[in-house]
């Protein structure tokens, strides 16, 4: 069965970073295409960043560009999203999912496997 738990959530002042990790299991984790989501209060679902199986390639939503990287350690079975120079416009729930395939990576619905999200909130 996989698992999916997002960690690193809080509340953080507006210019100030948090790093958010996923612990992954039940699946082959090096092989797996993991992407970052976010959704606020009413919005929908919005992609975040994604990273390659190897970690070899990362893909970035243009709006976080500069700001949020992400990265993975396939030996402890681990995503992570450092997020930097955090607006008030960041707040929202963030999930991490794996990509099943067959659709955009920014699509969700080529999303599988959901964490139950781990909440960032920034202040103003």
């Amino acid at each position: 069965q996989v698992h999916l738990v997002e960690s690193g959530g809080g509340l953080v002042q507006a210019g100030g970073s948090l790093r958010l990790s996923c612990a992954a299991s039940g699946l082959t984790f090096s092989s797996v295409f993991m992407g970052w989501f976010r959704q606020a209060p009413g919005k929908e679902r919005q992609f975040v960043a994604g990273i390659s199986g190897s970690g070899g390639s990362t893909y970035d939503a243009d709006s976080m560009k500069g700001r949020f990287t992400i990265s993975r350690d396939n030996a402890k079975n681990t995503v992570y999203l450092q997020m930097n120079s955090l607006k008030p416009e960041d707040t929202a729930v963030y999930y991490c999912a794996a990509y099943s395939g067959g659709r955009r990576l920014s699509y969700p619905s080529a999303y599988n496997y959901w964490g139950q999200g781990t909440q960032v909130t920034v202040s103003s």
